[in-house]
């Protein structure tokens, strides 16, 4: 990706013209490499979840290069978009939200096959059983509706149905944050097997750098919709540069009290609002390489 750049229209006046326009994503690039998770980690409001869903083109973008397996996704048309949607998936925040209340878990599951053509009758069945074996989920779930389940267990039938169609890149928005410590570990555990196992690549999305830390091979930091430091997990959480990583970095709870401490102010302010006028052209995004793929935002 990049150049990435999302913005949304403020309509104001009696003939709702824009007046301003929100810059949700702003001059990001990165690269994802074939197995690998990549993680864009900031509070609420710093874009990431704009980020993932432009790349899906469920909300278009304003400008920038998406390539995904040599294709360029912005230049695809409708129909050429829902296709290539068969090799990139997405898990969404809000299962409850993301599920039909109204249909049976097992059609749920069952619907993108149906869509590409990849399964029906018995060899159906099985699959969607299968997959609901590898989320960990009973079988007797099968003929449930979405009210019948708890938010953990209604977030991995969304990753179950996003993985029925065997795609390349899983865009996980948020994707554990409803589950609790320990079906998160198991969760995060069966998304890195998937990954060994399929050569998945995950486009992560979270505000805790705690499972940051455990999933991801590279991670970028988001704020005010671009990334302000990217590197490889390592350079990221053991050498962070940028005030914003280091004020995220000190903020996770360390459970033992002896290796607990405070480092630097912790104190988050509240995040500019990213509301601009209409025609105003923010500064490039222009980095500094600090280590062989380790980059800092400037200024």
């Amino acid at each position: 990706m990049k150049n990435l750049t999302t913005r949304f229209a403020v309509k104001g006046g009696v003939l709702r013209r824009t007046v301003a326009q929100v810059h949700a994503v702003e001059d990001v690039s990165f690269t994802l490499n074939v197995g690998e998770t990549l993680s864009l980690v900031g509070e609420s409001g710093c874009g990431k979840s704009s980020c993932g869903r432009s790349i899906l083109r469920l909300i278009e973008p304003q400008s920038g290069d998406i390539w995904i397996g040599g294709r360029e996704i912005r230049a695809l048309d409708r129909n050429e978009l829902r296709y290539a949607r068969r090799d990139m998936q997405m898990v969404f925040q809000d299962p409850f939200a993301s599920l039909n209340p109204y249909r049976r878990l097992i059609d749920q599951v069952a619907e993108p096959m149906l869509n590409f053509g990849l399964a029906s009758g018995a060899a159906l069945q099985d699959r969607v059983a299968e997959l609901f074996d590898r989320v960990r989920l009973p079988r007797t779930f099968l003929r449930r509706f979405p009210h019948e389940l708890s938010g953990g267990q209604r977030q991995r039938v969304a990753i179950a149905r996003a993985l029925s169609v065997n795609p390349k890149l899983i865009i996980a928005d948020e994707a554990v944050s409803a589950l609790d410590v320990s079906v998160q570990a198991q969760v995060l555990n069966l998304m890195m097997e998937l990954q060994d196992d399929l050569g998945l690549s995950f486009l992560f999305i979270s505000h805790d750098m705690a499972v940051v830390e455990r999933v991801s091979h590279a991670v970028g930091v988001m704020y005010l919709g671009r990334i302000v430091e990217l590197g490889q997990r390592a350079a990221v959480f053991e050498d962070p540069r940028h005030p914003y990583t280091k004020s995220l970095i000190s903020a996770v709870p360390i459970a033992d009290p002896r290796r607990r401490q405070l480092r630097g102010d912790v104190s988050f302010k509240p995040i500019p609002s990213p509301v601009h006028p209409v025609g105003y052209r923010p500064p490039p995004s222009q980095y500094d390489e600090i280590a062989p793929g380790h980059f800092v935002l400037q200024g």
